[in-house]
């Protein structure tokens, strides 16, 4: 029999979460540059706009201690309801199991705070009790330290949770530059939010490809040498 795992991530198979992205949450996180982890993070919500992916938003004790969701992830969703829970583990929370259920797809990609806490709970809970595939976006989360993010993700693949990045997900869900109908939409995500990649990018587009510059600005000024 075929493991569904060899199934590659398509727009019609896969669901994601976002688990706790609030900033007292990610004032404890040590295992990855804060302003990578929200890049990452708001690239990969950007992603799962672009497809059209089901997406569940889950936040612990707002009020009383983690504080809001970032703003960037939650402008990207404006309609989204935002599903509070009192639990570590989102799982042990109704409003997200039948969510994840209405959803309708099996296999489960996970962003979220802590790795080793929120994630790391919810992963094993969804797979023992509802047969889920997980897939843990290990770029777009964070652990209170370096050790406590590697060991739960290694805690995590032994399982049987399959490990991604934010851009493996989104280049996954693309899987054909002849996909025309999102294509415009991926580069400029990856322009945005891709680094080194979308420099490239630039330089192809605008140097290879003689493409006008993304941005107006003003008169290039010839070199004058100094007397």
């Amino acid at each position: 029999m075929t493991d569904p795992k060899h199934e590659v991530l398509t727009p019609d198979n896969s669901q994601l979460i976002f688990i706790d992205h609030q900033p007292q949450m990610a004032f404890g996180v040590q295992s990855i540059d804060r302003q990578t982890l929200k890049n990452n993070t708001v690239g990969l919500a950007k992603a799962a706009k672009i497809f059209n992916i089901p997406t569940t938003i889950t936040t612990v004790e707002t009020e009383s201690f983690s504080g809001h969701t970032y703003p960037e992830l939650l402008a990207i969703f404006p309609d989204h309801p935002l599903l509070e829970r009192t639990s570590m583990n989102s799982w042990d929370d109704q409003k997200v199991r039948d969510q994840l259920e209405k959803n309708g797809r099996n296999k489960v990609i996970v962003s979220g705070l802590w790795t080793e806490v929120c994630n790391c709970t919810f992963a094993l809970s969804a797979m023992h009790d509802k047969g889920y595939e997980i897939y843990m976006v290990a770029d777009a989360s964070g652990g209170t330290s370096v050790e406590a993010h590697e060991y739960a993700m290694q805690r995590m693949v032994q399982a049987g949770v399959v490990p991604v990045t934010w851009q493996q997900v989104l280049l996954e869900w693309q899987r054909d530059w002849a996909h025309r109908d999102t294509y415009d939409a991926v580069m400029a995500l990856v322009k945005e939010h891709s680094g080194a990649y979308g420099m490239g990018v630039d330089y192809a587009y605008t140097m290879v490809h003689k493409a006008e510059e993304r941005v107006k600005h003003g008169e290039r000024l010839a070199p004058v040498p100094a007397s």
